[in-house]
């Protein structure tokens, strides 16, 4: 809803079909080039996190809880820049920069839900390798695949939970005449900027599940690493201690990129210092993670890219045979 306000100073509500993206400042040649940066960006992350899932998914030996949960972090990865990043290239490819209200809505929404689940999912991640490396011997009984499952499923129910609860607090505030929004997707600080309520509980709310959420999950990715590090730094084996140390670095690049980015965002009061960094900040967490993860997970891992020359002979054996 929009609230028009009449010259005797009084408001009226009218409705408000949709929200004009505004996107990035520039001319046709920045326009231009920006279109390009995000096709060729979007394109490997959409080839990068498909690529994991299928050799997760067709390889037996990458079947257990560690790429169980590298494989719906890809599926994450995949969903959360394709929320994202097909609008911004339809924006900028035409001139009408239009969503609908509910458009906007669903969107914020399905950002919202997988943002704060990749946030829990790799704090999961950061207990698997501490459960894996500090008590090897309970691991089977410990991660069984059932327990698992719960795991991914209540990082997800908590991306749902979070996201319900600011989407129906955003969009119930009524906003101004005005409907464009300073950003290229719908998100929670440029809408903010639109209402003519007072937005203090929205901002108060944001800060505290948002921040809870972040603190939580650091919280927990920095006590597995103190144990983890502990633990290699008491193995005898070089060659095993290289292997762990290059596992738990690729985790820790993802986690710092991810938690580093959000907390920047939503974890603090007043977030960024201006709208133009926070749509360079949104870029890193909405296209540029999701990009590097499967190359930092793929390139650092012996087992993935033995999974990918694996399925590489299999495909050129079955088209010889063929």
């Amino acid at each position: 809803m929009a609230m028009e306000v009449h010259r005797n100073g009084s408001f009226s509500t009218t409705s408000l079909q949709g929200f004009v993206l505004l996107g990035f400042r520039g001319g046709k040649e920045t326009q231009t080039l920006l279109f390009a940066v995000f096709l060729v960006l979007y394109m490997v992350a959409v080839l990068g996190n498909l690529t994991m899932i299928v050799v997760i998914t067709l390889d037996a030996r990458l079947h257990s809880p560690m790429y169980f949960f590298l494989k719906n972090l890809s599926f994450v990865d995949l969903c959360l820049s394709s929320v994202i990043v097909p609008n911004a290239l339809a924006n900028i490819f035409f001139s009408s920069k239009t969503i609908s209200f509910a458009g906007c809505a669903t969107q914020f929404f399905f950002f919202s839900v997988l943002a704060t689940t990749e946030a829990l999912l790799l704090a999961v991640m950061a207990y698997d390798r501490f459960i894996a490396i500090c008590s090897p011997l309970r691991y089977a009984v410990t991660m069984c695949p059932m327990t698992c499952v719960r795991l991914v499923l209540g990082t997800y129910c908590g991306g749902c939970l979070n996201s319900i609860v600011q989407t129906s607090l955003t969009f119930q505030l009524p906003f101004c005449s005005s409907n464009s929004i300073d950003y290229f997707f719908c998100d929670m600080r440029p809408l903010l900027q639109l209402a003519c309520a007072s937005t203090a509980l929205n901002e108060l709310v944001m800060f505290g599940i948002c921040g809870f959420i972040v603190v939580c999950a650091v919280f927990v990715v920095i006590i597995s690493y103190v144990y983890i590090t502990v633990t290699i730094l008491r193995m005898r084996s070089g060659s095993g201690r290289h292997k762990l140390f290059s596992t738990c670095g690729s985790h820790m690049t993802a986690v710092s990129l991810f938690y580093g980015t959000g907390f920047a965002v939503y974890g603090q009061p007043g977030g960024v210092a201006s709208m133009e960094q926070g749509k360079v900040v949104s870029i890193i967490y909405t296209l540029i993670i999701p990009m590097l993860n499967p190359l930092i997970y793929s390139l650092r891992n012996k087992d993935v890219k033995d999974a990918l020359r694996r399925l590489g002979q299999r495909h050129s054996l079955v088209k010889e045979s063929g």
